[in-house]
C-alpha cells in the first residue's frame, strides 16, 4: 500500500451512504457542473443495468479521513451529488403518487425512511435537513435549504450551479414518471443503490490532501491538469503554513477564476495563458511545467493574480459581444470572424498583445490574424500546429520587448498569393450551419469589393444555383457524380433575398434566371444575363476562378 493511502475498496452506493458516515466537499472544490448530457447518460446506464440485471461501475471516489466517520471528497463529488439528487427525486415522486389517505400515509413513511437512509435527518428546531453529504460553500445552502428540505424553489436569483442542481432534480423527477406505484419506485431504488458501485480510495491526514491527486496519477488515475494545478497551489500554501486568511484568499481567487471561466474551460485557458508568456507546451506537459516554476507562496499568489486578470481577457477574446469590445466595432467584427472560422490558435498571442501593446497596435494585429486565418485555415486547411508555434514565438517577443514585428508572421504562416488563389479556385463548403455562414461571408465580401453593394445582410441567404437534389428532367444534363463534385463549390453559390430563394427550390436554371433578374444583388443579377439556359461545370469553374483572382486583393496584408 502506498504511503498515506489507507485502503482501496469497491463500495456500492447503499454502503457508502449507510453506517452514519458523513461526506463533505472541500470549500475549494468546483461548483456543481453536470448538465443534461451527464444526467441522461447516468439514467441510460441505470436503465441498461436494470435490463441486463447487472451492476454499473461509477469510477474512482477519492476520500480523505482522520476518524473513519467524516470524509472529505477529493474526487467524485459530481457523481455522488447527482446520485443523492436522484434519491431526492425518488422521494418527491413517492410523495406525489395518487391514492387514498392511508396509501399516502404509507408512502410518506417510505419517503422518510429513504431520506434518513440516504440523505440525512430533519432538524426539528430549524426544519432543515442535517445531511450526510455537505456540498461546497457555493452550493450547500441551496442543497440543504431547498433540495433536501423540499421547499419551493426561488423564482429568480439563483447562481448558475444552483440552476443546474435544480434542473437535475427536475430532470430525474421527469424520468421517474414512468414509475406509477410505490412498489415500483422502491424496487427501482433498492436495485440501483445495491448495484451501482465505486472504487473508493481512502487516504489519511498523513498524506497531504493537496498531494492526493499526484499520488493518484502515479497509480494510473487520470485527472485534469487544472485539478492537479489547483491542488498543487494549495499544497505550496499548506507546506509553508500560511495564515488562514491567506488560504482563504487563495480559495477566493481560485473560485473567481472558475466562475469567470465557467469551469469547463479552465484546462484550455491554463495552457493558452502559459503559452502567452512561455515557450509553447502541450496540454499533457502543462501541470509538470508549472509545478517546476511555482515553488513559493509568493509565486503562487502572483500566478493566481495573473490567471484572474487574464481569465477575463481570455473569455472576452472568445466572445465578440463581450462588453470589453463594445466601443470598438472593428475588434468586435474581427473576433466574430475568428469565431466563425473556428480558429483558436492565436489566442495566446492576443493575450500577450492585449497586455503589452497599444489599442491601435492590438487592433492592427487582430486584423492581420483574421487574414492569416482565412488564408491558412479556412481556404488552404493547413496544419495548425505550425501556426501555433509561430504565434507563440511572436507572443514571447511581445511579452519581452513590448514591440511587434509582423513580418515574422508573414514569412511563416501567411499563405502566398499563388497558393491561396489555387486553393480558392477549387474550394467547396459542404453543408453545415458554419460552412454556410462562411460561404455567405465570402460572397458578401466579394460583392462589396466588386460593386460596393449596400444591402441588408440579414435579409440575404445563400443560394445554390445547381440544387442539392435537382429535378431529373430539369437538370438532366447533370449526372449524380458531377452533382456531388460541384454542388458545394463556391462558384455554384450566390446571394439571394430570402423571399426569392424560398420560392425557387429545385427550379431549372432557366426558371431561376427570371428570379435572379429581379434581385438587387449585382453578382446574382448578372447570372440572368447568361445567354444559354443551362448551368454547367464549366460555368462553375470559370466563375470560381474569377472569384479567386479577386480574393487575392481582398484578403491580404
Amino acid at each position: 500500500m502506498m504511503q498515506g493511502i489507507k485502503n482501496t475498496t469497491n463500495e456500492t452506493f447503499v454502503r457508502l451512504m449507510g453506517n452514519g458516515l458523513r461526506y463533505s466537499v472541500p470549500r475549494y472544490q468546483r461548483d456543481y457542473s453536470w448538465t443534461e448530457e451527464q444526467w441522461s447518460d447516468l439514467w441510460y446506464d441505470i436503465m441498461q443495468m436494470l435490463e441486463d440485471n447487472d451492476s454499473h461501475y461509477m469510477g474512482y471516489l477519492v476520500l480523505q479521513t482522520s476518524d473513519d466517520k467524516n470524509y472529505q471528497i477529493i474526487d467524485g463529488q459530481q457523481r455522488l451529488s447527482t446520485l443523492c439528487i436522484l434519491i431526492l427525486a425518488i422521494e418527491k415522486t413517492l410523495r406525489n403518487l395518487p391514492g387514498s389517505e392511508a396509501e399516502k400515509s404509507e408512502n410518506e413513511k417510505r419517503a422518510q425512511s429513504i431520506h434518513s437512509s440516504y440523505i440525512g435527518n430533519l432538524d426539528m428546531l430549524t426544519l432543515t435537513s442535517v445531511n450526510k453529504l455537505v456540498l461546497n460553500r457555493n452550493n450547500d445552502d441551496f442543497y440543504r435549504n431547498f433540495l433536501t428540505s423540499f421547499v419551493e424553489f426561488p423564482k429568480r436569483g439563483l447562481k448558475a450551479s444552483e440552476k443546474l442542481l435544480k434542473k437535475s432534480f427536475e430532470t430525474f423527477c421527469k424520468y421517474l414518471e414512468k414509475y406509477t406505484t410505490a412498489e415500483e419506485l422502491v424496487r427501482f431504488l433498492d436495485t440501483f443503490a445495491n448495484n451501482i458501485f465505486f472504487t473508493v480510495i481512502t487516504v489519511t491526514d498523513d498524506l497531504n490532501a493537496f498531494k492526493v491527486f499526484e499520488t493518484l496519477t502515479a497509480r494510473g488515475v487520470q485527472l485534469s491538469s487544472s485539478d492537479l494545478l489547483k491542488n498543487y497551489i494549495f499544497s505550496v500554501a499548506d507546506i509553508n503554513k500560511l495564515h488562514k486568511t491567506h488560504i482563504e484568499e487563495i480559495e477566493n481567487k481560485w473560485a473567481r477564476i472558475i466562475d469567470i471561466l465557467k469551469d469547463n474551460q479552465i484546462s484550455d485557458f491554463l495552457r493558452v495563458y502559459w503559452n502567452s508568456i512561455h515557450k509553447t507546451i502541450r496540454k499533457s506537459q502543462l501541470y509538470r511545467t508549472i509545478r517546476n516554476e511555482i515553488k513559493t507562496p509568493g509565486q503562487a499568489f502572483s500566478l493566481l493574480r495573473d490567471l484572474e486578470k487574464n481569465a477575463n481577457i481570455y473569455m472576452a477574446l472568445k466572445d465578440p459581444n463581450d462588453e470589453m469590445w463594445q466601443q470598438n466595432s472593428n475588434i468586435k467584427e474581427y473576433l466574430r470572424l475568428l469565431k466563425l472560422f473556428n480558429v483558436t490558435q492565436p489566442i495566446s498571442l492576443l493575450l500577450s498583445a492585449n497586455a503589452n501593446l497599444s489599442d491601435k497596435q492590438f487592433e492592427s494585429l487582430l486584423s492581420k490574424i483574421v487574414i492569416i486565418s482565412f488564408r491558412y485555415n479556412v481556404i488552404c486547411g493547413k496544419n495548425p500546429n505550425e501556426q501555433e508555434v509561430a504565434y507563440n514565438n511572436l507572443a514571447l517577443e511581445i511579452h519581452e520587448k513590448k514591440v511587434i514585428d509582423i513580418t515574422k508572421l508573414k514569412s511563416s504562416v501567411y499563405i502566398s498569393d499563388a497558393e491561396f488563389e489555387q486553393n480558392f479556385a477549387y474550394k467547396e463548403f459542404v453543408y453545415s450551419s458554419r460552412n454556410n455562414k462562411i460561404a455567405k461571408y465570402i460572397l458578401t465580401r466579394l460583392e462589396k469589393f466588386e460593386t460596393g453593394g449596400n444591402f441588408d445582410e440579414d435579409s440575404i441567404t445563400l443560394e445554390h444555383i445547381l440544387p442539392d437534389s435537382p429535378d431529373e428532367e430539369k437538370w438532366n444534363y447533370w449526372d449524380d457524380m458531377k452533382i456531388s463534385q460541384y454542388h458545394y463549390r463556391l462558384g455554384n453559390m450566390t446571394l439571394l433575398e430570402y423571399n426569392k430563394n424560398k420560392s425557387i427550390g429545385n427550379a431549372s436554371f432557366l426558371e431561376k434566371k427570371s428570379v435572379y433578374n429581379t434581385s438587387s444583388i449585382p453578382m446574382t443579377k448578372v447570372l440572368a444575363e447568361k445567354k444559354d439556359d443551362i448551368w454547367t461545370e464549366q460555368d462553375i469553374e470559370k466563375r470560381q476562378q474569377k472569384m479567386a483572382a479577386e480574393a487575392i486583393g481582398i484578403w491580404r496584408f
